[in-house]
Order: structure tokens, then C-alpha cells, then sequence
């Protein structure tokens, strides 16, 4: 044919393109596959619900911390030391070296997804990501930070609440934030085997943090079928059984 050299010509440029892209894709996952996951201390205490979201988040994606404990009931989060590391005076912290101390647990469980975007702990569609940190917003900073130890310290030295007085503040606010999560889990269609679809994300994280912190205090709730269903799920995950407050060190005999 005329133009027999050109389609020869054309096919042997192809080819050659194709190894040479088979080439750098095979040199990037050696890369990636060679890559270390950088070392990092862990500061926390036995029962936080905030050091709870970030040791399950770290066993599901296969980081192992250093733990630092600091002993909160001992005024250890408000010496010079740990102030150095968290102004703020609050757990947990993740440091790495070489970086800012990294604090706040959603925002460290943020970074842990980049760091290590496997197993995934948001749904891959916009939506279902939105609907993830929407529920991690109900527990992480409108339900939990209302029965902090610094609350609980300023409502007994300003206003004299007694210890009875306290539990029920905490019981109110606790049943508070998940009836209106069961609410919501029952009548949202996105809602599977897990707070959102079939596999763990940040959101039953934050929820298995919540009922843990609960445990502690031995407060429950009533008329959370749903809430329920999920968490005996995330109590069976080898992960959340770990990060068990009553496991960690400094922690009391489980009675």
C-alpha cells in the first residue's frame, strides 16, 4: 500500500510509548512501595475520647505510635512540658519529627487519611464524605466537648455542681447528641451496615468514642436500636477492641 510505511511507523511509536509508560508506573510503585511511614509519638490517656478516635484510626490503617502517657487526672496536660507541645492543654497530640505537634483529633484523623489513603475512612463521592464529617461534627464538637474535664472543673469550681449533679450534666448531653444521631441514622438512606454504607469511616470512629467515654462513666441510653447495631459491629473490629480505654496503660481494673 501507499501509506504502508506510515501506519508501520505509527504502530512501532505506540509501542514504544506503552513501554515506556508500563516503565515509569512500574518505577512509581516501587517507589510507593518502598516508602516508610515516618514515626510518631502519640500523646494521650487511658480513658479520652479524643485519643480513642486517633488509636482506631492508626490500628485500621497499620500505624504503630510511640505512646506518651500523660495523666490527666494528675494535672499533667496543664504542666509547662505538655503545654509546649499543645498550648491548649488537650489530648491528643501526634507528634512526627521534624513537623508541628499535630492536635485535635478529627484534623489528625484527617491527616491520617492522606498520609494513608488505605483502608479509606471517607466514602469516595462527594456526598458521602460531606454526610461522613457531618455526623463526626455531631459527636466531635457539638456532643463531646460538653463533658470535657475542663468543663466539668469549671462547672464545679464556679457554680459548686457535686459529683451527682455532674453525671447527670453528662448524661443529659451524652443521650442529647445520639438521639439526635439515631434520627438521623433511621431515616437517612445512607446509613448500612455502619453509620454510612457498609465499611467504617471516621464516623463510627467518633461514635464507638463516645459510647466508650460513656462506658467509663456507666452511663447509658435508651431507644438507640440503630446506634446499638452499629457499635456491637465496631466492638467485633480487632482495631476498636484495642483501643478499649480499659486496655490502655494507667487505666483501672475494669469493674
Amino acid at each position: 500500500m501507499k501509506f504502508e510505511w506510515i501506519y508501520e511507523w505509527i504502530n512501532e511509536w505506540i509501542l514504544q510509548c506503552s513501554t515506556k509508560s508500563a516503565g515509569t508506573q512500574g518505577q512509581a510503585a516501587l517507589s510507593l512501595s518502598t516508602m516508610t511511614t515516618p514515626t510518631f509519638d502519640l500523646y494521650g490517656y487511658w480513658r479520652t475520647s479524643a485519643t480513642f478516635r486517633v488509636r482506631v484510626a492508626m490500628a485500621l490503617k497499620g500505624i504503630s505510635p510511640n505512646e506518651k502517657f500523660i495523666n490527666v487526672d494528675a494535672g499533667e496536660h496543664r504542666g509547662e512540658a505538655f503545654l509546649k507541645i499543645n498550648p491548649m492543654g488537650a489530648l491528643p497530640a501526634l507528634v512526627e519529627a521534624g513537623h508541628p505537634p499535630l492536635t485535635q483529633s478529627v484534623a489528625i484523623l484527617e491527616f491520617l487519611e492522606e498520609l494513608q489513603p488505605e483502608p479509606p475512612l471517607l466514602p469516595r463521592d462527594l456526598h458521602g464524605r460531606a454526610r461522613v464529617r457531618s455526623i463526626v461534627g455531631m459527636l466531635a464538637a457539638d456532643t463531646h466537648p460538653l463533658v470535657t474535664p475542663r468543663v466539668k472543673k469549671y462547672l464545679q469550681a464556679e457554680h459548686g455542681l457535686n459529683d451527682a449533679q455532674w453525671k447527670a450534666w453528662q448524661t443529659q448531653w451524652f443521650r442529647t447528641g445520639l438521639a439526635a444521631l439515631e434520627q438521623r441514622l433511621t431515616s437517612e438512606p445512607g446509613t448500612g451496615d455502619f453509620c454510612h454504607g457498609d465499611t467504617v469511616t471516621m464516623a463510627d470512629i467518633c461514635l464507638a468514642s463516645i459510647v466508650a467515654v460513656m462506658r467509663v462513666f456507666k452511663i447509658t441510653t435508651e431507644n438507640t436500636p440503630t446506634i446499638d447495631r452499629i457499635v456491637a459491629r465496631c466492638d467485633a473490629i480487632e482495631a476498636f477492641d484495642r483501643a478499649d480505654p480499659f486496655k490502655q496503660a494507667g487505666a483501672p481494673a475494669k469493674n
